[in-house]
């Protein structure tokens, strides 16, 4: 059998056909996977079942703290290559956030993040939500045809996060290209250089927002968390600059994706997509199954906090543990007939937004602005369609799965 290396978790062949992948990995003789090098990183392990991903999310003894990463070469080595990878983790070092630190830290910066989030905030969006789908859709209407990706998918999440962040509407399109530059470079080892460029002209951007708001506070997340850090509510400039940055990077990028692979799941199955037009009452389902088989975030990582021993090998302490979360919604042991797509599916347990301490907090909103896309989309345009062939369809290599356009017709 062919070995598997970190470049198929990111591949556009293995993002088209993600279960023929998923089930080649499945079909390991052992239920973790060795690779020899994770993107420059070393040698990490591969957990892809569904249990053992749950286990491994819930664990404490497994870390979020690139810092605690045993690189299999020596810092100087790793300074020279100036890789895309290696930058990226030095610099989230650097700049942490509840993503990347464990407790105590991720325990302080979630609460503050998590003010942002609440139920009932979220709950006071969905009028506005509703009327963002329906302008980008009445922008199109008369053209019978659009980019689903650029023209819904994109603007949707991005216009509610600036609006809940207090960014101006002309700064959005800069997020799309640094998020996209970021994308495309991130694992390209010979990018390294325009990664730093790139996360230096974000931060600099951020650091400008925060001296407005400073001066002009707003009823806004970020005016809320200049007023935390400004009375020493232990945060520090890099903390809150990190905040920030993750904010706007995870309130839209995975939302982006979750639309437009979810609507493509959706096209390519025409009598579930008839099935959700004709009962609007299966939306929460839908976006549950869809979060499922056709979620954006493939994996994830975690490092060994001490030696841990896992189905016989020993995980030493700094070693990276690969979790695979599409493995685990594929999972037949967990799901039944899981390469389906089911809208009306029951049983449910997916991993998409993750597990433990680092359940994406953000999964509220996300499932709100979910159900209010592929509703919006559905009831307004009936006749919705693809309008080019599914294996001319262009996907991103990233270990997001995220499709670079979505054309259709209506």
């Amino acid at each position: 059998m062919e070995k598997i290396t970190s470049n198929d978790f990111a591949s556009p062949e293995n993002m088209r056909d993600f279960i023929a992948f998923y089930k080649r990995l499945a079909g390991q003789q052992e239920p973790l996977y060795r690779l020899d090098d994770f993107f420059g990183m070393g040698g990490a392990w591969v957990a892809f079942r569904h249990d053992d991903v749950a286990t491994i999310l819930k664990d404490p003894r497994f870390l979020k703290d690139m810092q605690k990463l045993a690189m299999q070469h020596n810092k100087q080595e790793s300074a020279q290559e100036n890789t895309s990878v290696g930058n990226i983790v030095e610099w989230m070092k650097s700049m942490p956030n509840m993503l990347t630190v464990d407790p105590p830290d991720h325990t302080r910066l979630r609460r503050l993040a998590s003010k942002a989030f609440t139920p009932h905030m979220i709950e006071g969006l969905c009028p506005r939500i509703q009327q963002i789908a329906d302008e980008l859709l009445d922008a199109v209407k008369e053209r019978g045809s659009m980019d689903l990706i650029a023209d819904y998918a994109y603007p949707l999440p991005i216009i509610v996060i600036s609006e809940m962040l207090g960014i101006a509407a002309s700064d959005r399109n800069q997020f799309r290209e640094w998020t996209r530059t970021l994308g495309e470079a991130a694992l390209d080892p010979r990018q390294g250089a325009a990664v730093i460029a790139t996360l230096e002209e974000f931060v600099q951007y951020i650091k400008t927002l925060l001296a407005e708001k400073r001066a002009h506070p707003g009823n806004d997340v970020t005016s809320g968390l200049v007023q935390a850090y400004d009375e020493g509510d232990k945060l520090s400039e890099n903390e809150l600059l990190s905040t920030i940055w993750l904010l706007i990077t995870a309130g839209h990028e995975t939302t982006v994706n979750l639309i437009g692979n979810g609507m493509l799941a959706l096209l390519q199955h025409p009598e579930q997509m008839r099935l959700l037009r004709d009962d609007p009452s299966l939306l929460p389902a839908a976006v549950e199954e869809l979060l499922r088989y056709a979620g954006p975030v493939m994996i994830t990582s975690r490092v060994a906090g001490e030696d841990i021993i896992m189905h016989g090998k020993q995980i030493r302490k700094g070693e990276m543990v690969v979790v695979s979360l599409a493995g685990a919604n594929l999972d037949p042991h967990q799901h039944a007939n899981p390469e389906a797509l089911d809208i009306t599916r029951e049983e449910n347990e997916h991993l998409a937004f993750g597990k433990g301490i680092h359940l994406c907090l953000g999964a509220p909103l996300a499932r709100l602005e979910g159900q209010i896309a592929f509703g919006t989309l559905l009831q307004r345009l009936p006749n919705l369609r693809l309008s080019i062939e599914p294996e001319q369809l262009v996907y991103n290599y990233s270990t997001l799965r995220s499709l670079a356009s979505l054309p259709v017709n209506f």
